[in-house]
């Protein structure tokens, strides 16, 4: 029976231990960069002191006017983690392997008892996350959270997830303050502020997805930028998006998912690349090197890939943030096939990996959920793919989606999850119940240094211990500059994809009439919008009614029930439930020769309004977020069409229920699709 003192000296131990190893890994002596010349960092404090050693300038961050291995920017990540370390309190480390949503002032969904750093910001710099087509505010669920100061202070956190959507000059100005506090902690660690994706135009934005409508550069959706397949113009996407995350002190993207649109009735189909594994693997190539570089380094944005292994193969299309939907199913046996673009990932250098809330249902592995999954995240991750960095849990799989392990305490969960290899722990606002864990199983220590150690060497990696702080001006003047708008431009364009012209009704001719409307219906009611523009810049010319036209344009955004607002209810993928009036379609498109566009976030079957011997619809577009305009240029002939289809559109709802979850929509046989992976037509 091990006694409470001789748990804690037998912790000391454990953890004395490991640190030795590390130090030994790196070398008895440190040994430092011989380069020195570009390698010097640009030092930046507001409450640490500037020393001088050997005619170079450190940060005293532990403030002890004496220079330690990890304030030392000449040795490695490696060196200086290991370092940090050997110094830091059970309870700093606790906190260190937290990240969890912070909040700013006047942020929707703050309690009252809730108290966020603040700058003076005033309300009218909130920006809520907004809608694109509809410019309404998204719907959120509950996340937890605790008070900034209170966080940093406190629980010695250090990574915080923003979801605030505020100007630009806003989330700067924030960043820094942040940063301030942090600094003045015991060791002035730095914090990692992450976010999920900022830089494209979505329907489904919500909490832990996408941002929606933002300051940020507006490129296509995941499934546009697929659609594109131009891995050149896709890194230079995320290369941009880099430069401008960065500028506003964001470090982290909790993003992009490697998971395979293979299950159509999915809600998270739009954060994806599409059905193809190997599609997908050179997107989230051109993605990694273009938000970290070929290495991660001081201007990188770090990434957590997610969802490993794949979640995209749901049974009846249900997500796992629900009972409901816990079970990862695989009935045409291609779990390695989820795989393969988490492989490419890895390769490029992901900083880190985030396992998804499922369990996997009829397979060899346990049935619990990834998180807590010791063969999937050690046998499967880090043998077979060889991945070293990161596992970053999902938010909340401790408390809230604890899939399998549902019968264990909460610090037994935790246990579990730290042996099965979870270095960082999200969604977890109070680090109490981590640190009682630990004192009550001393023997996971060593697990704890070693995730510590991980999470320290991406943070030395980042360059923000050196200078985590962005110049507000400089920030307004690097998000949204010309450059990158025209780039976007071009990417909205480029990701649209023609699928029909049965008449040779594209591009239209010069001088015609054209009647242009966006339908969709949102949950409070319809909404439909036509286009007009006090600058055409079209041969065209636009009328207000089908009647007075000679092609009817009508633009469909289906929208399908919130993920959030999920009650378990059969989904389907037919465009009568999912916000389309398809009586209202077929009224519009009898009066004329029609272009239909469909705006995909899952594979919709459009059966109701379009079959292929339609006499009436002469042409279909496919869309995965874009702008009227960007439509407009391919349907004139300004733009030349080349996108490609990142999935198969099954050719009815039926046959989408009857498919197999984990196969791709073109192996599910000649009958199954009606719009083809890889179709796509040009002028």
């Amino acid at each position: 029976m091990i006694n409470s003192e001789n748990k804690v000296g037998l912790k000391i131990a454990l953890s004395s231990v490991f640190v030795f190893m590390l130090l030994v890994s790196c070398g008895d002596t440190p040994e430092k960069l011989n380069d020195l010349g570009e390698d010097r960092p640009d030092l930046e404090s507001r409450s640490a002191k500037i020393m001088e050693v050997e005619g170079l300038k450190f940060k005293d961050l532990n403030r002890n006017n004496s220079l330690d291995v990890y304030e030392d920017w000449r040795l490695s990540p490696e060196e200086r983690s290991a370092d940090l370390v050997s110094k830091l309190s059970l309870e700093q480390k606790a906190g260190l392997m937290l990240i969890s949503t912070t909040l700013m002032e006047n942020d929707a969904g703050r309690g009252p008892s809730e108290k966020p750093i603040t700058s003076g910001f005033s309300e009218s710099d909130q920006v809520s996350e907004m809608n694109f087509f509809t410019k309404k505010p998204l719907a959120a669920p509950m996340m937890s959270s605790a008070g900034t100061a209170k966080d940093v202070k406190q629980f010695y956190k250090r990574h915080f997830i923003l979801r605030a959507n505020t100007a630009i000059d806003t989330l700067a100005k924030w960043s820094n303050r942040l940063q301030e506090l942090c600094e003045d902690g015991e060791f002035g660690i730095p914090a990692t502020i992450a976010s999920n994706p900022r830089n494209h135009i979505s329907t489904d934005a919500s909490i832990g997805l996408s941002m929606g409508r933002t300051a940020f550069t507006a490129f296509p959706g995941e499934l546009g930028l697929a659609a594109m397949r131009d891995f050149d113009l896709v890194r230079e996407f995320a290369d941009i998006s880099r430069q401008e995350w960065r500028a506003v002190g964001l470090n982290k993207g909790y993003m992009y998912m490697a998971d395979l649109a293979t299950e159509p009735r999915w809600q998270r189909i739009e954060g994806t690349f599409g059905e193809d594994a190997d599609l997908a693997a050179n997107m989230m190539k051109a993605i990694v090197l273009g938000f970290q570089g070929d290495s991660l380094g001081a201007g990188s944005v770090a990434l957590t890939t997610k969802h490993f292994p794949g979640g995209g193969s749901g049974e009846g299309g249900q997500d796992p943030h629900f009972d409901w939907g816990k079970k990862g199913i695989y009935p045409g046996g291609m779990f390695d096939r989820n795989l393969i673009p988490f492989r490419a990932a890895i390769d490029a250098g992901t900083s880190a990996i985030m396992p998804y809330y499922s369990l996997p249902s009829g397979t060899a592995y346990e049935e619990v959920g990834f998180a807590f999954n010791k063969e999937i995240l050690q046998d499967v991750l880090r043998g077979r793919l060889g991945f070293k960095g990161i596992i970053n849990s999902d938010t909340g799989p401790i408390e809230m989606m604890p899939w399998g392990v549902e019968n264990l305490s909460i610090q037994e969960r935790y246990k579990k999850a730290l042996e099965a290899g979870i270095n960082l722990f999200s969604g977890q606002a109070d680090p109490g119940l981590l640190i009682d864990t630990l004192q009550k199983f001393p023997e996971l220590m060593p697990l704890v240094d070693a995730s510590v150690h991980k999470i320290l060497i991406e943070k030395f990696q980042l360059g923000i211990f050196e200078n985590p702080y962005v110049k507000v001006s400089a920030a307004k003047n690097i998000v949204g500059k010309d450059y990158s708008k025209k780039k976007a431009e071009e990417a909205l364009r480029k990701s649209i994809v023609w699928l029909r012209n049965t008449e040779d009704v594209l591009p239209l001719k010069a001088t015609t009439k054209v009647y242009f409307e966006t339908y969709m219906q949102d949950r409070e009611g319809a909404s439909s919008n036509l286009f007009t523009s006090k600058k055409n810049s079209w041969d065209v010319t636009f009328v207000e009614t089908p009647e007075e036209a000679d092609v009817v344009l009508l633009w469909l955004i289906p929208k399908g029930p919130s993920l959030f607002q999920s009650k378990g209810e059969p989904l389907h993928v037919d465009l009568s439930r999912n916000g389309i009036d398809v009586d209202y379609v077929n009224t519009i498109s009898a009066k004329k020769p029609t272009i239909l566009a469909i705006n995909y976030t899952n594979p919709w079957a459009i059966n109701e309004v379009y079959q292929e011997d339609s006499k009436h619809i002469q042409g279909v577009l496919a869309t995965f977020g874009t702008t009227p305009e960007a439509v407009l240029d391919i349907v004139t002939g300004k733009f030349t069409p080349s996108g490609k289809m990142p999935f198969t559109t099954p050719i009815s709802d039926e046959a989408a229920q009857n498919q197999k979850s984990d196969v791709p929509g073109y192996m599910e046989g000649p009958t199954y699709g009606l719009f083809k992976f890889d179709e796509g037509m040009t002028f």
